[in-house]
């Protein structure tokens, strides 16, 4: 019997993945206009980014616990094994949450075999993991394997992204007031990545050209074997500066796979419009 691959909405695969794949979705919550959706599911993240060029702020809350507990039950029910890959939980309660149902469940069905990772990553440093646990389930590897390769996917996992307009981040507490003020004035373009699940900015520029530059100088410090694996690039709906910074790590790195996505609306609440972001591996399995 296959492994079923559980993900939840912040890892910014479109709809189409998940069903294609046969991998189960569980969708963040997104508040806006005193509405509730759920992610990629009643809500798209265009939807997002024009409320916030019109000055909105939407808000985002963990997943449903009902939802795990029902997607949980089931799989109990019908024996079928699984691995959950999460959202970093310094990002995110559903993590947390997704733990707690699962204790719950487990009490009713003692031999429900369902892994929990907590991935450490977000948007499409996430969706990797989850892309490549998705494929090895295909393949039927077994459920030991494919949660080891998706826990060293999820440790060498490399992060780099930087945001149009720091205001979004302080909004949600993810840097100073006073940094996103001053930021705004400067033109400083902040360099962040993820260290241990959370948000740490690393380095500050001025202007686009002069980080997109820094970016490709840490690909190669950080970097291996570049032209030999899949480097992703998410966006704030701003495809044409991925699709540019693509054709930069390109031309440097000679990549060929390489998988571009919009940053979704859970992400995309806190991140704004405008953000770019490139995943990739600092070390290959075996």
């Amino acid at each position: 019997m296959s492994v079923k691959i559980l993900a939840d909405s912040a890892c910014d695969l479109p709809l189409s993945f998940f069903e294609e794949n046969d991998v189960t979705l569980i969708p963040l919550k997104v508040h806006l206009n005193g509405e509730e959706y759920d992610d990629l599911l009643t809500i798209d993240s265009k939807n997002i980014y024009d409320a916030i060029r019109e000055g909105k702020v939407p808000k985002t809350s963990q997943a449903s616990p009902l939802l795990f507990e029902e997607i949980f039950t089931n799989m109990a029910k019908n024996k079928e094994d699984g691995i959950y890959i999460a959202f970093s939980s310094a990002l995110s309660g559903t993590y947390s949450t997704a733990v707690m149902v699962l204790d719950q469940v487990k009490e009713a069905y003692p031999d429900f075999n369902l892994t929990i990772i907590d991935s450490k990553c977000a948007s499409l440093g996430h969706g990797l993991v989850v892309l490549n646990a998705a494929k090895e389930a295909k393949e039927q590897l077994s459920k030991d394997e494919i949660v080891s390769n998706a826990k060293f996917n999820c440790e060498h996992m490399e992060h780099l992204f930087t945001v149009n307009d720091l205001e979004y981040l302080a909004k949600g507490g993810r840097v100073s007031k006073a940094s996103a003020f001053l930021g705004g004035l400067l033109n400083i373009k902040p360099l962040l990545n993820v260290e241990d699940g959370k948000l740490v900015p690393i380095e500050k520029h001025r202007g686009r050209k002069k980080l997109f530059k820094r970016i490709i100088d840490i690909m190669r410090e950080r970097g291996v074997a570049l032209d030999r694996q899949m480097v992703a690039i998410s966006h704030g709906d701003d495809e044409a500066t991925a699709l540019e910074v693509k054709e930069m790590i390109q031309k440097e790195f000679g990549v060929e796979h390489f998988y571009i996505s919009p940053i979704g609306s859970a992400v995309g609440s806190h991140a704004g419009a405008g953000t770019i972001a490139i995943f990739f591996l600092n070390k290959l399995k075996g």
